[in-house]
């Protein structure tokens, strides 16, 4: 290789993105959307890294369908680039690292779930309205809800999903910019209203609702379990809590620009603080992470109120 080769390979592998992909197709071969749910790199930059790599003969693509599969050129690198993904490889680096323990944990859940084939389709391959609101919308149509209160509900975009499923709803939020949104986003709605309030001080009777959501609030609050003594007071026997929020992370710089006071709080954490509340938890884990960095994750609470013997 010439001087300009080898300035040349290591321009290309100088870019961490591009060679967390190489690490990654060096034994398999990935489509775009393996690719991103791997690694957290937004769709466009994998494809525009990918474009470089093939453009420089460092991966091959072969088309399938509607989609397209990379895999590393390894019969065709250059010594100095092998001996950059060998001495990659070896290095138990933590971000290489978690890349394989996501693509084993996505090749596990393809393998134990569903049919080869039948993963392929439904992962790889685009299929018209398949979205997350779509299913969430489906989902919701199975509910049959009763008075449902929803604690800091931002712009109304969960109560509207909701909202043809309740026999009332009640939205609450301390911004009043927010609830003229909601009440706005409502209207169609009769049995819908918003008000603004704040969690730590409800101002509603105990015992006046079915279900208390909680989604993203507690993050927010000053004083969490206040707050969630609070939705438990409203709730009548037998209700349902449901609380969604960031698991602890150490993201700080990044949740406080949005107004975040705690830095999210981990499974046992929450079921904690809900069982304090004086409500037996169903259940408390992780429901999410996000594809991109720093990969936060959400915890997903539910909660019943018990009904108190008058023995």
């Amino acid at each position: 290789m010439s001087l300009s080769e080898y300035v040349g390979t290591l321009n290309l592998l100088g870019d961490e993105s591009r060679l967390r992909l190489c690490a990654l197709l060096r034994d398999r071969e990935l489509c775009v959307t393996d690719l991103v749910r791997v690694t957290g790199i937004a769709q466009s930059r994998v494809s525009t890294h990918l474009g470089r790599l093939r453009e420089a003969g460092f991966v091959r693509d072969r088309r399938h369908g509607a989609q397209c599969f990379y895999a590393l050129a390894t019969n065709e690198l250059p010594p100095a680039a092998q001996a950059v993904l060998d001495g990659a490889a070896r290095s138990e680096d933590p971000t290489l690292s978690g890349d394989q323990r996501r693509l084993a944990e996505l090749e596990a859940e393809r393998r134990d779930g569903l049919p080869d084939s039948a993963a392929d389709d439904l992962e790889r391959y685009y299929s018209p309205g398949r979205t997350w609101q779509s299913l969430s919308a489906g989902i919701a149509g199975l509910l049959d809800l009763g008075d449902v209160l929803d604690v800091g509900a931002g712009d109304g975009a969960a109560a509207a999903v909701l909202a043809p499923y309740c026999r009332s709803l009640t939205c609450v939020d301390v911004s009043a910019r927010l609830v003229e949104t909601v009440t706005q986003r409502l209207s169609k709605f009769p049995h819908a209203r918003a008000r603004v309030a704040d969690v730590h001080a409800l101002p509603f009777e105990s015992a006046a609702f079915d279900s208390v959501l909680l989604f993203h609030t507690l993050t927010y609050a000053a004083d969490p379990a206040k707050a969630l003594r609070e939705c438990s007071r409203v709730l009548r026997p037998r209700g349902r809590l449901v609380v969604l929020c960031l698991d602890r992370h150490e993201q700080q710089e990044i949740t406080t620009r949005y107004g975040e006071l705690h830095p999210g709080f981990a499974p046992d954490a929450l079921r904690e603080l809900v069982t304090l509340a004086g409500l037996a938890v169903r259940t408390s884990h992780v429901a999410s992470r996000e594809l991109k960095k720093p990969h936060l994750q959400v915890v997903l609470a539910v909660a019943e109120k018990p009904v108190i013997s008058s023995r």
